[in-house]
């Protein structure tokens, strides 16, 4: 039987990964190396196969009919050599080796990240590769280990466990508020300056949801200023530019310091949570199973970035 060699299978492990993320860059990021060793690594299987597999763009690629024929079974061939190297990591007793996590940015920086020195305190064997972003990936494609999502996603592939609430509120500095008055009810918002988010993977502005008489109401204010980066606008806020709205893992901070005060508080909407997915292949993982217990600990039944929106203070804007 002829055996595959070394460089054909790399040029399709790089043609699977290119061809679900559609460019190079974004397979690049994935297996850990540069987008032009993607490149070549698909050029030589072209030439190896005498087939075309992309039509490139100078942003994008999209996969030739060839390329669609082949692609489902280089994926084929990628979970096939995932599911031995699960087998192969829950053969082992302790958590050993990378662990992959992908989490949004300001989740990423504000819990996950102050809290991984101590799980490698505990496993030191342990390497943990961290990918902050809102694109909503695949995890089974792209080889992540655990995700960290915002919403009850289902996905039959994946198992999933809430961590905690999602909480969202809106903010403003106290020199603001004393300069511009605090607003009262959402329709006053039309009297002030706000800050808004726009999503980076879809480029649209953050729609801000209240509760009024019991009937979601939700407005995307003219902001003076939008960001793509929720800790830009606690940043903005917070240095007197308006009223934005923040989670309150971002916010919590600044209200401890009485740089940010909670307003439109009895209008906020409860939200979705904050949520881990797995894949089922990581089910027995060591790794997983010691991140999974460990995100128990960071994300308490209570979290106590949450604790100024049930205390009761004084300084506290309704």
């Amino acid at each position: 039987m002829a055996q595959i060699s070394l460089d054909r299978l790399t040029g399709l492990i790089a043609f699977a990964r290119a061809g679900s993320l559609g460019n190079y860059t974004a397979a690049a990021r994935t297996l850990g190396v540069s987008p032009s060793a993607v490149s070549k690594s698909v050029q030589r299987l072209e030439q190896q196969l005498g087939l075309r597999l992309f039509n490139r763009t100078t942003r994008s690629l999209t996969l030739t009919s060839e390329g669609r024929d082949l692609h489902e079974r280089a994926l084929r061939l990628l979970r096939e050599a995932d599911a031995i190297e699960q087998a192969a990591v829950a053969a082992r007793s302790e958590p050993t080796g990378a662990l992959r996590i992908a989490a949004p940015l300001p989740i990423g920086v504000h819990i996950l990240g102050p809290a991984l020195p101590r799980l490698r305190e505990r496993f030191p064997k342990l390497t943990i590769d961290l990918r902050l972003g809102d694109r909503l990936i695949d995890l089974i494609e792209e080889g992540i280990d655990v995700a960290i999502r915002v919403g009850d996603l289902a996905d039959s592939r994946l198992i999933s466990r809430q961590l905690a609430p999602h909480r969202i509120c809106a903010f403003a500095s106290p020199n603001y508020l004393a300069r511009r008055g605090t607003p009262a009810h959402p329709d006053e918002l039309i009297n002030h300056d706000c800050v808004n988010f726009r999503f980076q993977s879809s480029g649209l502005a953050f729609r801000w949801p209240f509760l009024v008489d019991d009937r979601l109401l939700e407005i995307v204010p003219d902001a003076a200023i939008i960001t793509d980066l929720s800790d830009a606008v606690a940043a903005v806020i917070a240095s007197g530019g308006g009223i934005g709205i923040s989670p309150t893992y971002v916010a919590a901070p600044y209200v401890r310091r009485n740089e940010l005060i909670p307003v439109l508080r009895n209008f906020a909407v409860p939200r979705t949570s904050i949520t881990a997915v797995w894949p089922e292949s990581r089910r027995a993982n060591p790794n997983v199973k010691a991140f999974i217990a460990f995100l128990s600990e960071i994300f308490p039944p209570q979290p106590p970035w949450d604790e100024f929106l049930t205390k009761d203070n004084t300084s506290v804007a309704n």
